[in-house]
């Protein structure tokens, strides 16, 4: 168990901290979800949640996880024994691929490894072979830290005029998704990671495309995660939600967008930015390999090889119960063999730097040769180069 005095740091890729604004929003009275108080709330966020998405179009949202998100996606795009494309890269991709499965899609699915990008030439070939009008992808693969190139993959699908439907849960607030500008048609995301709420409240931007493909499979399959059920309640004025919403969760929600606005979009991705290359340079300072492809986009989470020296497995344990820092490590094939250090969403400079120093002592005391500092100033020396002032903070 943590140590009690020991201060707690979450560096997780979701659930992500909280502001302390968004966190005391949630402990007012709970609205009635059909009282004005609430309407007002619930509009506003519908209104501010497509410039997040660089979207014009619907944003729905439901009361569910990231993974609820994408079973809406799936269950309204997809049509039983059709062909339907999966490009994955990851865990969370390989999720894709089970949805579509369970909803009797004629599943091809294409898995170009974990660590490795979706490259725009395996989506060609896939739908080529395929004839499908659907693909799913992931921009962000939150198991491994790698990022797609969602431009060159929405390129494709406009080629082959198909619908591709994007998992950004974890890259929506953390680096650009500019939807409508890559021509997609579908991005799915979630509450808990960049958008710095808890879990609870899924995303799915549609385009108006995909809401009429969608009626056109019909209902089968599908009550609750409707798309065209929940966009004619949004669309109404004042605007109405079909269900119960989430409601306390929408006024975290309501109080993030407004530091978002604050802070200003592109200064939020500059801090993702600046937040990504010292964690990264810290890695190649202790001499460790990053996961996958080194990338100036991979800003949500940090993926670095453990050295062959020391169980991997007792890392992120000593990092927690030892130091007070919550980081995730590698999941099934790669279980003790990669550490994960997110920088998505409530960061500063500050975390990174505290977070690499209880990386190197962990490193060094489970018997890794790293050189105790090196990692700190290489992210010192990054963030100092940048420009930004003592105490900064997310």
């Amino acid at each position: 168990m943590p140590t009690p005095y020991i201060k707690q740091y979450l560096m997780t890729a979701g659930p992500t901290p909280l502001p302390p604004a968004v966190s005391q929003v949630m402990a007012e009275p709970i609205l009635y979800h059909r009282a004005p108080a609430f309407i007002e709330v619930y509009a506003r966020v519908l209104e501010r949640l497509p410039a997040v998405f660089g979207a014009a179009g619907d944003v729905l949202t439901f009361a569910a996880s990231g993974s609820g998100a994408m079973e809406s996606a799936v269950s309204n795009l997809v049509r039983p024994n059709e062909p339907a494309v999966v490009a994955s890269c990851g865990k969370f991709g390989e999720r894709w691929n089970d949805l579509c499965d369970g909803f009797g899609a004629a599943t091809h699915h294409v898995d170009v490894g974990w660590g490795n990008r979706v490259e725009a030439a395996d989506l060609d070939r896939a739908l080529s072979q395929s004839g499908a009008n659907v693909a799913f992808t992931t921009l962000s693969e939150t198991s491994t830290g790698v990022v797609n190139d969602l431009a060159a993959l929405g390129e494709v699908a406009r080629s082959h005029d198909a619908i591709l439907g994007v998992d950004a849960v974890s890259a929506l607030g953390a680096i650009p998704v500019d939807q409508d500008k890559n021509g997609i048609d579908v991005v799915v995301a979630g509450s808990q990671k960049a958008l710095m709420c808890p879990p609870g409240l899924a995303f799915a931007s549609v385009s108006d495309r995909a809401l009429e493909h969608a009626a056109q499979t019909g209902g089968a399959g599908r009550f609750y995660f409707d798309w065209n059920r929940t966009a004619k309640g949004q669309r109404k004025d004042p605007p109405d939600s079909p269900f119960t919403p989430a409601v306390t969760l929408f006024r975290a929600l309501d109080v993030a967008l407004d530091l978002i606005d604050q802070e200003g979009l592109d200064q939020v991705y500059a801090r993702h930015r600046l937040l990504g290359s010292a964690m990264r340079a810290a890695a190649k300072a202790l001499e460790l390999e990053l996961y996958g492809p080194e990338d100036e986009n991979a800003n949500v989470v940090t993926a670095v090889k453990l050295p062959d020296s020391v169980d991997g497995t007792k890392v992120p344990k000593m990092m927690r119960d030892t130091y007070g820092f919550t980081i995730a490590g590698g999941q099934n094939q790669l279980k003790g063999k990669i550490a994960r250090i997110a920088h998505c969403g409530y960061y500063g400079p500050f975390d990174i730097l505290s977070t690499i120093t209880a990386f190197e002592m962990t490193l060094r005391e489970l018997g890794a040769d790293v050189e105790l500092g090196a990692g700190v100033a290489a992210g010192q020396q990054v963030l100092l180069e940048a420009g930004v002032p003592a105490g900064a903070a997310a």
